[in-house]
């Protein structure tokens, strides 16, 4: 039997699970295809229970002081203002973290770089791309790109944590199953202090319009505001100054131009894949499960992804349980990927473009709800932290 675990991908998926592994003592190998980490704006949230998971190897505190605390956030209209205020202070008694933290996801790469590093025994491969694998009884061997050309590297379980165009998937033949919005998604990065223009703001807000709704976060030094494109626009047309400057001034009108530091346009997928297992191969994150990012779900599903395998490959490592409790990773995570993950942010994206008079009512209607009920507050928080999910995948014993 093979003496480590591979890992495709030094993201917060890979390196996560390369930081449980380690502290169980078991080594791995990670495969990057970069060169190094790379520097990204990318996701930005990390949710209640994500940061629970991450302190135990330092990251939580490091990320508190070097983003910014988000214990409330808003559902607003350009008309009215603020329609409904969530403060995370009533998850006290279900989480260490009652906050979101906003802080570039890179940021946490750095930190369970470094964590990883300092403990010894974990071995991390840059400019390592892998290209194909065989498997047999005793485990796996992945073919790997190098920059001193292709080499073998075996181990006793794969996890492919590359992104959301796995080779690994791939390789294994494993179908993506979903769809891809029409619109895509700008990106705005901007030092323009929304706080002092909108006092009342917190630092994640949704801005419900059925003309165009816009979504504005503030991470360290800057405000990223998100909007829908239409999906005849031509790229050059969405990146014309004058069309991004015009989507600005509709989030917040002001005399001035705005000053942008990075602008970025992606397309926006809801799919899962068929299945997270093929014998000692295993999918987790963007590699097994995409979504539109209105909740910041993405990013943190992955880790939590991480974590649990990682935990089931470490007991049967130890000898704690046998292969078939690797069987339970799948089941209990890929219904989190369609039932929570999707559906919520899928709602989300719904609620916030609701373009007919009964639909915004319905919406603010169910805003006011939630709102005037504790039970049902605290139910919806359960949701959006991503707690009640964790919960359910904790309910999924066989």
């Amino acid at each position: 039997m093979t003496n480590r675990i591979l890992i495709a991908g030094a993201g917060p998926v890979g390196l996560s699970a390369a930081a449980y592994l380690t502290q169980a003592g078991i080594p791995v190998t990670v495969f990057e295809a970069e060169d190094a980490l790379p520097e990204n704006l990318r996701a930005s949230t990390f949710h209640p229970p994500t940061l629970d998971m991450l302190a135990p190897y330092g990251a939580t505190q490091s990320l508190i002081e070097q983003g910014l605390v988000a214990p409330k956030f808003q559902f607003r209209d350009r008309a009215n203002g603020c329609l409904a205020e969530f403060d995370f202070s009533v998850l006290a008694d279900d989480t260490e973290h009652p906050f979101r933290v906003q802080c570039e996801q890179f940021k946490l790469n750095f930190l369970l770089h470094d964590w990883i590093e300092a403990q010894g025994g974990a071995d991390i491969r840059f400019g390592h791309a892998i290209t194909g694998l065989r498997q047999t009884e005793n485990g796996v061997t992945a073919l790997v790109k190098t920059p001193d050309g292709e080499e073998v590297f075996t181990g006793r379980w794969l996890i492919g944590a590359e992104g959301a165009n796995s080779v690994v998937r791939q390789t294994l033949d494993i179908p993506f199953e979903g769809f891809t919005w029409d619109e895509r998604f700008l990106v705005v990065s901007t030092p323009y202090p929304f706080e002092e223009a909108m006092p009342d703001l917190t630092l994640v807000n949704y801005f419900a319009d059925p003309e165009q709704w816009f979504f504005l976060l503030k991470v360290p030094g800057l405000w990223r505001a998100m909007f829908p494109t239409r999906p005849e626009e031509t790229e050059a047309e969405i990146f014309d100054p004058e069309r991004i400057e015009a989507r600005m001034q509709w989030a917040h009108s002001m005399a001035d131009t705005y000053e942008r530091t990075h602008t970025t346009l992606y397309r926006v997928h809801q799919r899962v894949a068929e299945r997270y297992r093929e014998g000692g191969v295993f999918i987790a994150g963007d590699a097994a499960h995409i979504n539109n990012p209105l909740g910041g779900m993405g990013m943190n599903g992955g880790i939590h992804d991480a974590f649990n395998l990682a935990g089931k490959m470490a007991k049967v490592w130890h000898g704690e349980g046998d292969d078939g409790l690797l069987d339970l990773y799948e089941k209990q995570r890929r219904p989190i990927a369609l039932d929570y993950v999707n559906s919520q942010t899928i709602r989300n994206k719904q609620n916030l473009e609701a373009n007919t008079p009964a639909a915004q009512r319905t919406f603010r209607d169910f805003l006011a709800e939630v709102s005037d009920d504790p039970k049902k507050t605290h139910d919806y928080l359960l949701r959006t932290s991503m707690i009640a999910s964790l919960r359910a995948a904790e309910r999924i014993t066989d």
